[in-house]
């Protein structure tokens, strides 16, 4: 074989193996196959992302679900929308109904798997009762205007939603309109019936797929963990548990960083699902600014603090729930008032708990070694200008008013004390009784037994 014969063989050989691979084309599959919601939102974020990154020419949403909160739904319709860096294909396997329906919409390509259904959109409460008109005329707005975004029948698409809508060859007259795979196809809703990916691509022409499936992270889990109702509960509970007894017992670090840490678990995996806002976190801290200053600043109990129950409880139940300051319209109706009550229920269970139980964790032995003991020996290398011992039965003077915590002074010298009475003003005298924790236990002397 001469030399020429060898150079076009090789560009013949190059040639080959450039057109093959110039047929491999990307396909990013991503699985939707639950309830339409903030773990849901994260997914399709997050695969967009890696599809971009990967430089895909399709995104497949592998989908199967009975729908599920408007607002995530509509989040998820306009990226589908105001995509342009490849083509997006929703391959309805098995279900796609409500919300599902409205993000099929919004593909480029509907696959149908034979025996899937595909419509039923109407808004409903979360008893699945039908909501009144406002909703529906909605809901009918958003299918119509994704389906003449992608050139479908904007009546089927309004159909799904209304029961008023007539199509005799599709439905009753007074039935929402749900579609099964051929019926979509008949009328070019769908593209295609078919058994499984593998039919998608070759309708497609992909002769040479190169399919990356979409991985869920750890820290997508945890998150979906963290933002369950229960969990919620739970660190709510923390939340306030922890600032009761920070403001129980002055000096004791450990309740506070455990408030702190609840607050972080509860808001974090919030504002990662852009359920959370930074003025729903504002008005929380400072709703617990307006109840410290309450407590310790201002005499009495009045607008502060009311104010301050408020707002901690508007910023915990509003975080939990997607909204545009205060407009809920695409909230999922009854999620709200399920966020309110989830809040006052910690916050009622954790006040029972803490009269039942707060006294006997003061005094438990674990508690005690969460914190530093206040006795420290001079022979172990401590020094101390008075022995808090010393101070029992002196009298002394409110420096702060005593709710039931605060600052006393004894022999011009202040100290923490905790009033044995509840609320005792500033300038009252008081004796000590006793001496725990930490702190001075204090009485009004006018109380004092003679």
């Amino acid at each position: 074989m001469n030399k020429f014969t060898k150079y076009i063989l090789g560009i013949l050989a190059i040639c080959f193996l450039s057109f093959f691979q110039s047929q491999a084309q990307t396909v990013y599959s991503v699985p939707l196959k639950e309830d339409i919601g903030p773990n849901a939102w994260r997914t399709m974020k997050n695969a967009i992302k890696e599809a971009k990154l990967n430089k895909s020419a399709y995104l497949l949403i592998d989908l199967n679900t009975f729908g599920g909160a408007l607002n995530f739904a509509d989040s998820i319709r306009s990226s589908l929308l105001n995509e342009n860096e490849f083509k997006t294909i929703v391959y309805v396997n098995n279900n796609a109904a409500s919300a599902g329906a409205l993000i099929s919409l919004a593909a480029d390509y509907i696959y149908m798997h034979s025996g899937a259904s595909l419509g039923a959109a109407s808004v409903v409460n979360q008893n699945g009762e039908i909501l009144p008109e406002k909703y529906q005329s909605y809901m009918r707005g958003l299918m119509r205007a994704t389906a003449e975004a992608k050139g479908r029948d904007p009546k089927v698409a309004e159909a799904f939603v209304d029961a008023t809508i007539s199509i005799p060859t599709l439905k009753e007259d007074g039935k929402l309109l749900t579609l099964t795979a051929s019926e979509a196809v008949k009328i070019g809703l769908a593209k295609k019936e078919v058994k499984s990916t593998v039919d998608i691509y070759s309708d497609l022409s992909i002769s040479n797929p190169d399919v990356k499936e979409h991985q869920t992270t750890w820290v997508d889990m945890i998150i979906g963990f963290l933002i369950n109702p229960l969990v919620s509960g739970i660190l709510i509970m923390g939340i306030i548990g922890g600032i009761y007894f920070e403001l129980q017992t002055p000096g004791i670090g450990f309740a506070l960083v455990l408030a702190l840490i609840c607050g972080a678990l509860f808001f974090a995996p919030l504002w990662l699902q852009g359920l959370a806002d930074n003025w729903e976190i504002a008005i929380f801290v400072l709703g617990v600014i307006l109840i410290v200053l309450e407590i310790f600043v201002i005499p009495g109990f009045g607008v502060a603090g009311i104010a301050g129950i408020i707002l901690i409880l508007c910023g915990l139940a509003f975080s939990m729930v997607a909204n545009d300051y205060f407009d809920f319209k695409l909230t999922q109706p009854g999620l709200l008032m399920n966020s309110f009550i989830i809040v006052i229920g910690a916050m009622i269970l954790t006040i029972i708990l803490m009269v039942i139980f707060g006294k006997n964790v003061l005094q438990s032995s674990t508690f005690k070694r969460l914190v530093l003991e206040d006795e420290q020996r001079a022979t172990e290398g401590y020094t101390s200008s008075v022995s808090k011992l010393d101070l029992i039965n002196k009298v002394g003077v409110t420096k702060t008013v005593l709710r039931p915590s605060g600052k006393i002074e004894i022999d011009n010298v202040w100290y923490d004390a905790v009033s044995l009475d509840s609320f005792i003003d500033v300038g009252e005298e008081v004796y000590v009784e006793k001496h725990e924790n930490y702190n001075l236990f204090v009485r009004k002397l006018s109380e004092r037994k003679a």
